[in-house]
């Protein structure tokens, strides 16, 4: 008998994707957790893919009503960039999202068809972009908007019944 001794070869590494365990670390920031590290994902990151993935869809004007649009606005001047989560709202977990959005949809798209739309586009975005587990889109569809209208609350409002 001979004192080889024989290994096995070391397996090739896998540019599979190994899955995460999620815990919460730091309050309303959810932490992805592997063995190479922690990965955390702030409120705001989640809104924003969260309006992306809304306005991707045909058929949405834009988020928010004529109120949050013209607050965003403002706080778009003075901050010298538009406000891209108006008409947003998300609660982020330790493995789960909850999000609330309010748009204005394009006449004469059908409204619930839009709906359906964005809430599975948003669905998509966050689930594969974060990992997290989206449980609900809630939307409201708070007001239409006409073809060849700037801002159709504004101008409807200042404009008089005849010009």
């Amino acid at each position: 008998m001979s004192d080889v001794s024989i290994t096995a070869p070391k397996p090739p590494l896998s540019t599979e994707t190994r899955p995460m365990s999620t815990s919460s670390t730091s309050g309303d920031m959810p932490s992805l957790s592997s063995e190479q590290g922690t990965t955390t994902i702030a409120d705001t990151v989640v809104s924003k893919i969260a309006a992306i993935a809304a306005r991707e869809v045909d058929g949405v004007a834009e988020l928010g009503g004529s109120i949050a649009g013209a607050i965003g606005s403002v706080v778009g001047r003075i901050r010298g960039k538009e406000n891209t989560t108006a008409g947003v709202g998300v609660e982020v977990g330790a493995t789960q999202a909850a999000v609330d959005l309010s748009m204005r949809v394009l006449y004469p798209a059908s409204i619930h068809g839009v709906a359906d739309a964005v809430r599975q586009n948003v669905i998509d975005r966050i689930e594969s972009m974060t990992g997290l587990s989206v449980v609900e889109v809630n939307i409201a569809v708070v007001d239409l908007v006409f073809p060849g209208s700037e801002d159709e609350a504004d101008t409807s409002q200042s404009q008089g019944r005849v010009a």
